[in-house]
């Protein structure tokens, strides 16, 4: 259809109004010009340094860690009226913080009582000699999350997405009477609808499923695939729900864990997420390298726990607790704690641990993680550890997942190199993995990664371990991962291009709020 020509009427109007807006702008100018100008002058400056006064208090007395306030303060300065909505939006506002201290439970939680029936507390004299840095890792944990010491486990390792999934699908297909199962990102595709069936097949058998999920991370999950799941009997509740999640998927106060839980008896936690990309079946990644943890016993238990308390916390309701802590009949003795941490405690429970590790190495630390952005004590621990003759090696990605974090990561291994720390890329797809060992006596697997919002800001999981063949085991992963690695050498490291060392420092630079 040929496009309609304006009218002749309007082709004149639009000039016209234009010259009469322009001559009364003229006008204005001309008869109050300095009057006008120094009027508005003096209203923006004041409202300018009104905001600027306020802006500053407000995340002056929110924020407790520097790093952060610093970088905040300075985008505020930067971006007038912008920064603020930012930091509303993305950094530690009273609301947020209201709702999350909501999550501390006032009564007794009923499951403890059952729970702790079943949990063999008193097994000191089963236990041979435990060596210095794992008694005050054990003590530590117990005081700053109160997590038991179990010993009653039986713990694999695994280090493959397709033998992890395989075995989570075969043990949910054996469920009969309870399954918990907490994700941070759960996908709509090939994996995630394998899991969704199998649950919905369990559910029409009179087994109770229950399914929560970060309403952040799975925000693409879609209402079709949570629907059909409630139609089927399964109870599903979101984590923390947001009104805008799209915004940013890394918004404060997320729950970043990874449990699933079997009768009471079978658990799993670790790194993977579910999705296609954790099997390798994304071309960006390539093979996805993760470390997972299969537990059976006392470990259980604890996993239960935390889920049951994020559970109640999303609003879903249990009616009974015998089937979430049966009697457990394991021979295999593996010692180990689970401890959990979030922003409803005012303690860094896994930061806390993850230094007092470190700081407590006679001989080795071995870490990976896909994001190296500690804050100052991890980072200090970290060089004054290499710097004391101690070994550290730590693997992290080649292949950038997020751009602002991997440059973040870049910003902090010059320093890292310089303090005799050993660092590596991993060449042979995308590392994922959260570990950390010390000195082959005593180890972390779990959720937490190396980086500011795993230790300060979102909901984690990990499992402390001290049993000499799963550290064994891990060991051996991480070998097997040193050789599939590149070292980092520093004089070539130096030698890297202007550019790349400005995105570093601007990566350094808003990495408190990453």
């Amino acid at each position: 259809m040929p496009k309609k020509k304006k009218s002749n009427a309007w082709n004149i109007i639009w000039p016209v109004t234009v010259l009469l807006a322009a001559a009364l702008i003229v006008f204005v100018i001309d008869t109050f010009g300095v009057a006008v100008v120094s009027q508005l002058k003096s209203f923006f400056s004041f409202m300018f340094y009104t905001y600027l006064i306020g802006s500053i208090l407000v995340v002056f007395f929110e924020e407790k860690n520097p790093e952060r306030m610093m970088a905040w303060l300075l985008i505020l300065i930067l971006f007038p009226g912008f920064g603020l909505v930012a930091y509303l939006a993305f950094g530690r506002s009273f609301r947020k913080q209201s709702r999350v201290k909501q999550k501390k439970v006032e009564e007794y939680p009923r499951w403890i009582e059952t729970m702790n029936k079943n949990i063999q507390l008193n097994h000191q004299e089963h236990i041979e000699p435990i060596p210095e840095i794992s008694k005050t890792l054990i003590q530590l944990l117990r005081n700053n999350s109160g997590a038991h010491l179990l010993l009653n486990n039986e713990i694999k390792v695994m280090s493959d997405g397709v033998i992890t999934f395989a075995l989570m699908l075969e043990a949910l297909e054996k469920a009969e009477h309870v399954i918990n199962l907490e994700f941070f990102i759960v996908k709509n595709d090939e994996l995630g609808n394998r899991f969704r069936n199998v649950l919905i097949k369990k559910a029409s058998e009179g087994v109770e499923v229950n399914f929560l999920y970060d309403a952040v991370g799975s925000w693409r999950l879609g209402r079709h695939y949570k629907e059909t799941m409630e139609n089927a009997g399964v109870n599903v509740k979101p984590f923390l729900p947001v009104i805008a999640p799209f915004v940013s998927r890394n918004m404060n106060y997320r729950n970043h864990r990874k449990i699933l839980t079997i009768d009471g008896k079978v658990g799993f936690v670790g790194g993977l997420n579910i999705g296609d990309e954790y099997l390798g079946k994304k071309e960006q990644f390539g093979y996805w390298r993760d470390t997972h943890l299969l537990i059976k016993g006392e470990g259980v238990y604890a996993l239960n726990h935390i889920f049951l308390d994020d559970w109640r916390f999303s609003g879903g309701e249990i009616d009974h607790y015998e089937g979430y802590f049966p009697k457990l009949d394991v021979q295999q003795r593996a010692l180990m704690q689970i401890a959990s941490s979030g922003p409803d405690s005012d303690k860094q429970v896994i930061k806390q641990a993850y230094f007092k590790m470190i700081a407590s190495a006679k001989k080795s630390v071995y870490i990976e993680s896909p994001y190296l952005v500690p804050e100052d004590s991890i980072m200090t621990a970290l060089k004054t550890a290499a710097l004391s003759g101690v070994e550290v090696k730590i693997i992290i990605p080649y292949i950038a997942d997020h751009f602002m974090v991997y440059w973040a990561n870049q910003s902090n291994i010059q320093q890292l190199l310089e303090s005799n720390v050993k660092v590596y890329y991993y060449k042979g797809g995308f590392i994922h993995a959260k570990t950390l060992l010390v000195d082959d006596v005593c180890a972390s697997v779990g959720t937490a990664n190396l980086d500011i919002r795993s230790l300060e800001l979102n909901f984690e999981v990990n499992a402390f371990i001290y049993d000499s063949e799963v550290i064994r085991d891990l060991r051996a992963d991480f070998e097997e991962d040193l050789f599939r690695s590149e070292e980092i050498r520093l004089d070539e490291f130096k030698k890297r291009r202007a550019y790349r060392k400005v995105l570093e420092a601007f990566g350094r630079l808003v990495s408190p709020l990453q």
